[in-house]
């Protein structure tokens, strides 16, 4: 996939990607699943950086591990590393994999920051702009002329406006179809737009409706939890009977796919007709040493 004018470009070898947390995983093993997201036919893995693995060290073992996939922090903690590194680190892997390497950037939430890293989490819009624009300050020396690709987590009307003005598009985590369209429309048709839909899958190893729905519950207690999400949900149309811990049912049907792979493939579908240029999937399971493959392949099949 080319750029278009005024955004650099992402060579997505499809327009469906895989959004996958590996730090339960030994990076060999994690490796070995990259390598299988890409012989099934998905465009790009991106993944999260909470308190596990080193995002950019990370993204580097998995660009090794392939040919064609396109890697993505999903997001990369501003509060883990200083904006000089970010960006000298992004420059190195975008020299080496052109068009491969997606840095996104996020501010992350307040009690992973503070509680999980000893960090301050204040201004989250002054504190990424800043840190944008101490990226921007890295001399030229370093790596002349490569320029990577950045995306935001953007979930407010504010944040999606800078990802606009000083990065290269948004990256929608946890949002309806109409937010992702909500997001174009602020954005423009010149940058890039990747949103994640997560998916529970009935029918690979026996999982039922009813486990679905409780691995999409799990997969919402954290978030939940989290002023961002919660105002985001709100600012959806969701109300606060909605945002008790896990989420109601309504919430959990509507931000997770829950069916068979075909059901699912609809809601990836949702996405790219609102106006996304790349959606991830993220196949939930019990626990974050299952292994998505399965549930990946049933997926892979349907599209």
């Amino acid at each position: 996939m080319t750029s278009n004018e005024g955004r650099p470009a992402i060579d997505f070898p499809s327009r469906i990607g895989v959004w996958w947390t590996s730090d339960a995983w030994t990076i060999g093993a994690a490796c070995e699943v990259a390598r299988d997201l890409e012989r099934m036919g998905y465009g790009s893995l991106f993944y999260g950086e909470a308190y596990g693995k080193e995002t950019l060290t990370q993204a580097g073992a998995f660009l090794n591990a392939t040919e064609r996939l396109v890697v993505g922090t999903g997001i990369a903690n501003i509060h883990a590393r200083d904006p000089i590194a970010a960006e000298s680190g992004a420059r190195t892997l975008t020299a080496l994999h052109p068009g491969r390497f997606v840095l996104g950037l996020g501010i992350s939430h307040g009690p992973l920051v503070e509680r999980g890293r000893g960090g301050t989490y204040t201004k989250p819009l002054a504190t990424t702009r800043d840190y944008l624009q101490r990226m921007d300050a890295v001399p030229e020396q370093v790596e002349p002329g490569v320029r990577p690709v950045r995306l935001l987590a953007a979930l407010g009307p504010k944040m999606i406006e800078l990802s606009g003005s000083a990065a290269d598009g948004a990256h929608p985590y946890l949002v309806l179809p109409a937010q992702t369209a909500v997001t174009r429309e602020a954005l423009g048709p010149d940058k890039w737009v990747v949103s994640e839909q997560a998916v529970a899958l009935t029918g690979v190893n026996g999982s039922t409706e009813e486990d679905a729905l409780r691995r999409a519950h799990a997969h919402l207690e954290i978030y939940s939890g989290l002023p961002n999400y919660r105002n985001s949900w709100l600012r959806q149309g969701f109300d606060e009977s909605d945002l008790v811990r896990g989420g109601s049912d309504r919430l959990a049907r509507a931000v997770v796919g829950i069916g068979d792979a075909k059901t699912a493939a609809e809601s990836l579908r949702a996405h790219l007709e609102a106006g996304a240029d790349h959606v991830l999937v993220q196949a939930l399971g019990d626990s974050p040493l299952d292994d998505p493959r399965p549930a990946l392949e049933a997926l892979a099949a349907a599209m």
